[in-house]
């Protein structure tokens, strides 16, 4: 009861920050809470499996560009929904293309589609639309965009520890120690990386959509700074947590039980 009821306060306590805290504060919390929902989406893949993607940009900037283009003609939700669904399918067939490759090989594929899909977005701004960069048309305030990444933070760090604790977690696990082995073992190599990969990758690319907007308030409120304080967070949240959340959290009960013992 109590595993359930401490992450609930501790949910509930966050959300109610903002109404207490500066507009500068709100900026870190704001950072904070996107940078810990992004760290925790790449590990949710990466971690497990011990896969570098770099692939993270080619996400989240694909589901930034998809709210650009659609806040217009969709309702926000409808725009929320087709960015899952966009991240979904790209991840399908980058992984249905890629994760056979492995080591080296596959960190230098993902970094490389981060640059294509950039490439792609600019050709057909500028060959197709006529231009480069939209305006976002959202009433959506900073409070609003904080509690929206907030609850992804949240999702975020349930469906990982649903995961952990489960097949394909202990799947995923099996094939960062050795491949090999978990190949001998029964599991799916292919269908197992593939699913989890996917499950990053949409909630990599829903990140994107507060994450812009996010960058969008903080440069017209700290047009000077926030570059710096975000780029602090960023650093502080890999080193901090470089094995998502969850991971950080487990550590810190290992060395809790060691003291107690």
């Amino acid at each position: 009861m109590l595993k359930i009821l401490l992450p609930l306060l501790g949910f509930a306590a966050l959300a109610f920050l903002p109404n207490v805290v500066s507009d500068y504060g709100l900026g870190l919390l704001i950072g904070a809470v996107t940078y810990a929902t992004l760290a925790s989406a790449w590990a949710l893949f990466s971690g497990h499996t011990r896969y570098i993607s770099l692939a993270t940009v080619a996400f989240y900037g694909t589901g930034a560009y998809t709210v650009a283009v659609l806040n217009e003609v969709l309702p926000y939700p409808a725009v929320l929904a087709v960015t899952a669904l966009i991240g979904a399918a790209m991840a399908l067939v980058v992984g249905l293309s890629t994760l056979r490759l492995a080591g080296v090989y596959f960190v230098i594929f993902t970094f490389g589609l981060s640059e294509l899909v950039r490439q792609l977005i600019t050709w057909y701004e500028v060959n197709v639309t006529g231009t480069l960069g939209r305006y976002i048309f959202l009433d959506v305030t900073a409070r609003g965009i904080y509690w929206q990444m907030l609850a992804l933070a949240a999702v975020t760090i349930g469906l990982t520890a649903w995961i952990h604790r489960s097949r394909l977690g202990l799947g995923l696990r099996v094939i960062g120690d050795d491949e090999t082995v978990a190949t001998h073992s029964g599991i799916n190599l292919a269908r197992t990386k593939l699913i989890a990969f996917t499950l990053s990758a949409m909630i990599l690319t829903l990140a994107g959509v507060p994450l812009f907007l996010a960058f969008e308030w903080l440069s017209a409120h700290f047009p000077d700074t926030y570059p710096i304080f975000l780029g602090l967070l960023f650093i502080g949240v890999v080193f901090a947590l470089p094995d998502g959340v969850l991971a950080g959290i487990d550590k810190l009960r290992a060395k809790r039980k060691g003291a107690a013992q």
